[in-house]
């Protein structure tokens, strides 16, 4: 049995992850669970799996769920970043699955990988802020580290069996998001409450959102670099409203793999977990016939301004990663706190990497001081914008 440890247990991620694991009770346990502050489903959560560990975000929350835990379960209660860390690093624990919401997770994830789990890896953001030292410290542990997501899942899928050396390139399918067709003009009015509206998925509101700006692509294809090892040139992104075709792999004959299925997690998150299996999950299987066509278009990087600057990022390099990120996550909570527009989040950040200083980070503490720079100038620039 894979005993499993889930960062992020609460979030649309962890919830799939369990799912998945309380289907397959004789492959898989849950030994650890970390959440933010969501008492309420932890609770049930922990009272379900009996997890040895869990933990949540701050003191008084662990102290509400301690007492009410009290005579129904042993669970220990950590928190806070040392908390989810020793979730992540546990004994007991052989896989980690990391599903944390934004940079909270980068902490954590390191931890794992430090601590020599196989990581199932949804958290994109540890790979965009931090890739090389991830990969380089993944290689000297040598840790798997097998995608969550559902595109860069579709691209591992579409690499078996095949030389890595005659990839041409992968394209990243993208939904386009709920304002593919919208003009820039009607895009300043969006709504937070339009904007969580995604016509294919369910997902957290932070990723929602970062779908509606298409930021969520850009990060991807930051963490597709890094996953498999790539030049920019070697990544492609097609907008595909019906998201069935998850992503592909073209390679040097013109040959193209792709991944398909029902846009649902629960999919990506079984294989990274049964790999080199494809368990079942009882999810219904897919019926082209009722799809009835697929279609693509590019994307307008001048209407989804968000993409742009993500490619711009990762194309400076350096430390500008790990500072778009952190000015996204600062723009996206003052939108959905009704502090901005939503074509203002685009706006938050370019002024935020127009004042950046570059540097390289040598390690996680370097990282984390780009985060923290970028989300002080970002508070700034939302805080103007609102004024």
């Amino acid at each position: 049995m894979k005993r499993i440890a889930v960062l992020g247990s609460t979030g649309s991620i962890g919830t799939s992850a369990l799912k998945v694991i309380e289907s397959n009770p004789e492959e898989y346990g849950a030994v650890a669970l970390a959440a933010g502050n969501n008492v309420d489903i932890l609770f049930e959560q922990i009272i379900k799996f009996q997890p040895l560990v869990a933990a949540v975000s701050r003191e008084d929350s662990a102290i509400a769920l301690r007492e009410r835990l009290k005579g129904r379960s042993s669970t220990e209660v950590l928190c806070g970043t040392k908390g989810f860390s020793e979730v992540a690093a546990l004994n007991e624990a052989d896989t980690v699955i990391s599903a944390m919401s934004g940079a909270s997770g980068l902490v954590p994830t390191y931890e794992a990988i430090k601590a020599g789990k196989k990581l199932a890896l949804a958290n994109k953001e540890t790979m965009v802020m931090a890739g090389a030292i991830i990969m380089d410290l993944a290689g000297s542990m040598n840790v798997d580290i097998l995608p969550i997501d559902s595109e860069h899942s579709a691209v591992f899928q579409s690499l078996q069996g095949h030389y890595k050396e005659d990839l041409k390139r992968i394209v990243l399918t993208a939904s386009g998001g709920p304002f593919r067709n919208l003009s820039i003009e009607e895009m300043e009015k969006v709504t937070p409450a339009l904007a969580l509206r995604h016509p294919n998925w369910s997902m957290g509101k932070k990723i929602t959102i970062d779908s509606a700006t298409l930021m969520n692509k850009g990060l991807e294809v930051i963490e597709a670099k890094w996953l498999f090892n790539l030049t920019m040139d070697q990544i492609d992104i097609l907008v595909h409203p019906e998201s069935i075709i998850h992503s592909m792999v073209e390679y040097m004959d013109g040959s193209v793999i792709a991944q398909l299925g029902i846009p649902d997690m629960m999919t990506p998150i079984s294989y990274a977990l049964s790999y080199p299996r494809h368990r079942k999950t009882n999810l219904p299987f897919l019926m082209l016939e009722e799809i009835g066509r697929l279609t693509f278009e590019r994307p307008d990087l001048d209407r989804f301004k968000c993409l742009d600057l993500a490619l711009g990022a990762i194309k400076t390099g350096e430390s500008m990663p790990a500072v778009l990120n952190g000015a996204n996550e600062i723009a996206v909570q003052s939108f959905l706190d009704g502090k901005i527009g939503f074509l203002d989040i685009p706006e938050v950040i370019e002024r935020t990497m127009d004042k950046h200083k570059l540097f390289h980070p040598g390690g996680i503490e370097e990282v984390t001081e780009a985060d923290a720079w970028a989300r002080r100038i970002a508070e700034q620039e939302a805080a103007k914008l609102s004024a």
